[in-house]
């Protein structure tokens, strides 16, 4: 009974270890948690923990199909103006890059987010960081965007590249 309750557990270790989100596959980030979408919306959503300060961010990932959410720049503006400062208060920065044959946008900023849905009730949380990218493909670009606290999100940014780019190199 333990020998099978043992590999019952390794195999949970392992789910969710490569996952689609619209046109592509992305391998999950191992310290990382798979978690259980909370919206519709959501196409998959993981969680990171810093054990040491028991903080945690979140990383969701969106796909509306072809011709959904707006442009790029439209979603670069609306990740922007999740922050109570303006956006030239919060260290805003995009980058533009191709990764293999997929164009890949990058965004950052740090200050005070707004959590919650566009349109309805937020919480304002000072000292948090959003980074995200957007996959550009023909059958809807793919939203990838992780907010938390500020530390953890920038200790948490190589491991989000990587994920992004095992994503973006599909053939």
């Amino acid at each position: 009974m333990i020998v099978l309750f043992v590999s019952m557990t390794g195999l949970r270790a392992d789910e969710h270890a490569t996952f689609p989100a619209g046109d592509f596959t992305f391998t999950r980030p191992a310290k990382w948690e798979w978690v259980e979408s909370t919206s519709a919306m959501r196409k998959a959503q993981l969680k990171i923990t810093d054990e040491a300060t028991k903080t945690s961010a979140g990383v969701t990932f969106y796909h509306f199909g072809a011709m959904g959410a707006g442009g790029v720049q439209a979603n670069v503006d609306r990740w922007l103006k999740q922050f109570v400062e303006p956006t030239n208060q919060i260290n805003a920065k995009v980058e533009n890059t191709t990764v293999g044959k997929t164009k890949v946008t990058y965004v950052s900023a740090e200050g005070t987010f707004k959590d919650g849905m566009p349109g309805g009730d937020t919480t304002q949380k000072p000292g948090f960081a959003l980074l995200g990218a957007i996959l550009e493909s023909e059958d809807g670009d793919v939203f990838v965007k992780m907010t938390g606290p500020k530390d953890l999100v920038k200790s948490s940014a190589a491991d989000f590249k990587k994920m992004v780019e095992s994503g973006a190199k599909k053939d």
